[in-house]
Parts: structure tokens; sequence; C-alpha cells
């Protein structure tokens, strides 16, 4: 499929944001990672996606087996489901502004909350573009792999990298073999920051609690207290990293 001259040169344009050069390219597969499900319902990033999903988890793989050679397989695991999460995907996306080069209709793109994870799965389909194109890294190393490397150091600064839920579930369940427990109430006598309140169970043990204005913001801010109070009981941060 022969992409337009117009849309070529958009093209040209994100692969001057990622620092490469346009001879390996493949054009129609990178227009096709750029194009939204709302634009077309054949002629999308799905499978794309799909590709770029296994190949950013097997490049993390590699990075880490170069950058961390004495992390064990739980630190690995750890630091690669943060890495590969729609949040930092779709941070990334935006330092090279992959949002003005996307495809998407009017309607999709009124869509604010879907925005991180639209950004997040173009993202993994221009990976998938780009390995597909010369069916190795070259494509992804010059402008991938620093963005990763530096996600990847402040996440052993900060192991929650304020995702306490996660965290707190890949520790229990690394030391505990299970998860933790969330019960939540409504309280509709409370204000609206209050609305909602969760409390965190551990093989029958209250961990913490908090509120919040939904159940999900509730069970964060108990996930928080829980990993907190657990960090001052072991004597150190709580992490599953170690």
């Amino acid at each position: 499929m022969t992409v337009p001259p117009g849309r070529q040169q958009q093209l040209e344009k994100f692969l001057v944001r990622l620092g490469l050069t346009q001879s390996a390219v493949r054009w129609e597969l990178l227009d096709l990672a750029l194009t939204h499900i709302s634009l077309s319902a054949t002629h999308n990033y799905e499978r794309l996606e799909l590709v770029g999903d296994a190949v950013l988890r097997l490049f993390v793989a590699q990075m880490l087996w170069h950058q961390d050679p004495e992390g064990t397989v739980g630190q690995w695991t750890a630091v690669r489901s943060i890495l590969v999460s729609d949040r930092i995907l779709s941070e990334i996306a935006s330092t090279f502004g992959l949002e003005r080069f996307l495809l998407v209709s009017p309607g999709a793109e009124r869509d604010i909350k879907g925005k991180p994870a639209r950004l997040a799965n173009a993202l993994e389909a221009v990976i998938g573009a780009l390995y597909l194109s010369t069916q190795n890294f070259t494509l992804l190393d010059p402008w991938l792999r620093p963005e990763l490397e530096r996600y990847a150091e402040t996440i052993r600064q900060d192991p929650t990298y304020q995702n306490y839920k996660a965290a707190l579930q890949q520790w229990t369940q690394a030391h505990h073999h299970q998860l933790p427990l969330y019960r939540v109430e409504e309280q509709t006598d409370q204000p609206t920051a209050a609305r909602f309140r969760a409390e965190v169970w551990l093989a029958g043990r209250s961990l913490g609690s908090g509120t919040g204005t939904s159940r999900k913001a509730a069970e964060k801010a108990a996930a928080k207290a829980a990993f907190e109070m657990l960090s001052l009981e072991i004597g150190h941060t709580l992490t599953a990293l170690s």
C-alpha cells in the first residue's frame, strides 16, 4: 500500500523526532501504526500493537540483562511491569509528540480519559512497525533505550513509582503468596472527598485504610497507608524489588 505524499511527510517529521534515518523504514507499516481504530475498522494499529507489545517485553528483558546483570527475576519482573505500563508508555509517546501524528476520529479525540491508552497503544504499534521494518532493534535502540533506561533508574530509586497498589500486591505475593484484599464501603454521610472508604487486609490483618472520591481512589489511599505502615514495621522501604 502506497502512503500519500502528504502523509509520508508527516511520518518523516515523526522520524526526525525519534532521531532516525528514513532509509530502512517501511512507510506503510508506520502509517498503520499511527492510525487509530476509530478512523478505520480495517486499516489501524491493532495488529501492530500486538507485535509491538511482544517486541517491547523482549527489548526490556534484554536491556535489563545488560543494565542489571545481577538482578533477580523478581526485580526484573517488577521493573518491567512498570516500564511496559500504559502510564510510562504514554509519557514516552508524549515526549516525542506522537499525538500530533496519530490519525484519530474527532469523537475519539474528545475522549480525554482514553488518551493515555491511545498513546500507549500507538507507541507499541510504532515499536512493532519499526521492528518489522528491519527484523531487529536497529530502529528502536537510538530513541527507546535511553528513555527506558532513564525510567528504570527512577523506578529503582522509588520502587512504587507512585503505584502503591501494584507495589503492595507484588510484595504480598513475593512474601506471603497471596493477594491483599480490599473492603470498600460508601459513606453517603461524608464529604465528596471521603465518599468511599477502603481498608486493605492480608491474612486476617488490617494493613491500612483510606478514603477517596471513588472506590479506586479509596483503594489507592489504603494501599499507600499499608505500604508506608509495613515499611516502618520492617524498618526499611518496602519493596517487591528486593
